[in-house]
């Protein structure tokens, strides 16, 4: 009985050891292996500067996209941009670490970037504000992360200290489209954008958009103190959008301009005829009637058209037309005539949108 135990303990005890041994080979053999080695996490090392303004109740923030490529490994993983805000009283020290910073600021918006936007002139992000009735400072910063959720540093810290009386957008914007510009005409704001009233009214300055080309200009050199404005550098059958925006005095003497009125979009169509051709003079010689006139004002004039009768009661409509294509030249020579006929003319101009002007005087000779 003892035997049969000792040789059964015996057997175990010799499936152990040599199971250990083989352990140990094999460890052996794997020890002297290494995996292949993990890349570096990418950091995010890119920084970016920003710069803004208050408009209205807004403050807009701008700053510029670098142009992706492969050598700057930092803008490769980018795929946010997050923006910070921090409010202060006034006169709190101007001076403030990243560190404090980032624990006492809120993130107020994160804007995924897509590949679009890197190389893009300017982005822009809008905060709007509520007026408290204390006067504040505003501390902002942005700065870009990765998909692993990894930071950079922040941007500079841009200080805002904005005001609440700054006059509210113009309202009732109507244009009006004449032969040589397009007059706008809106009404003054009553109040400010807090509530508060006399508004802060300084000037206005007066924007046009050129929708093909998606480019925005300000149409006055200086902001203007009327409630109209013509512009007279537009063109016919272009997409127009236009706007106002009233200009306020800061807080520190810098204007600010409110937000937009309502936008009017518009294609100005030339429906106005040139005015009549004028100065008409005509000479005759034996075979030739030559006719001379003033080019006419307008900018737009393609040409003009001759008329011919020797009847001068005879309807315009039905007088012989000598020109086929339009005249170029404030001259023209008929030399389709006979002696001793009397013949009577008359012109028109036409502009290159087909408006054709009323008829000119007439002027009549006799061929000798």
């Amino acid at each position: 009985m003892h035997f049969t135990v000792l040789k059964h303990i015996k057997h175990h005890y010799k499936k152990a050891v040599l199971a250990f041994i083989f352990c140990s080979l094999l460890f052996s053999a794997n020890c002297g292996k290494r995996k292949p080695p993990l890349p570096p996490i990418e950091k995010v090392s890119q920084k970016v500067e920003i710069n803004g303004f208050q408009r209205g109740n807004q403050v807009v923030l701008l700053w510029t996209m670098g142009a992706r490529n492969a050598s700057e490994a930092s803008l490769q993983n980018i795929s946010r941009t997050d923006i910070y805000r921090l409010t202060e009283p006034i006169n709190s020290p101007l001076n403030l670490s990243e560190d404090e910073f980032a624990s006492r600021s809120t993130l107020i918006a994160t804007i995924n970037i897509s590949d679009s936007d890197f190389g893009r002139k300017e982005m822009i992000y809008k905060d709007s504000l509520e007026f408290a009735g204390q006067k504040s400072r505003i501390r902002y910063a942005i700065r870009f992360a990765n998909a692993s959720g990894q930071k950079a540093g922040f941007s500079n810290f841009l200080l805002i200290e904005p005001t609440a009386k700054v006059a509210d957008s113009p309202t009732d914007l109507n244009l009006m489209v004449g032969q040589d510009s397009i007059l706008l005409k809106w009404q003054s704001p009553t109040k400010n954008i807090d509530g508060s009233t006399p508004p802060n009214i300084l000037r206005y300055n007066i924007y046009r958009i050129e929708n093909e080309k998606n480019s925005q200009t300000i149409l006055n050199k200086i902001p203007i103190t009327t409630n109209e404005f013509a512009d007279k550098s537009f063109a016919f059958e272009k997409n127009y959008t236009y706007f106002v925006r009233t200009v306020s005095l800061g807080a520190v003497g810098d204007p600010i301009e409110s937000l937009e009125s309502k936008e009017i979009k518009i294609v100005p169509r030339d429906i106005f005829a040139p005015s009549p051709p004028s100065a008409l003079t005509i000479a005759v010689s034996p075979n030739t009637v030559s006719i001379f006139f003033a080019t006419n004002p307008e900018s737009d004039v393609a040409g003009y058209n001759i008329y011919r009768s020797t009847d001068p009661n005879k309807l315009k409509t039905e007088w012989t037309l000598l020109t086929p294509q339009l005249l170029k030249t404030n001259t023209f020579q008929d030399t389709n005539v006979e002696s001793g006929k009397t013949y009577f003319y008359y012109l028109t101009a036409v502009d290159k949108f087909g408006n054709i002007s009323d008829f000119s005087n007439l002027v009549s000779e006799t061929v000798p």
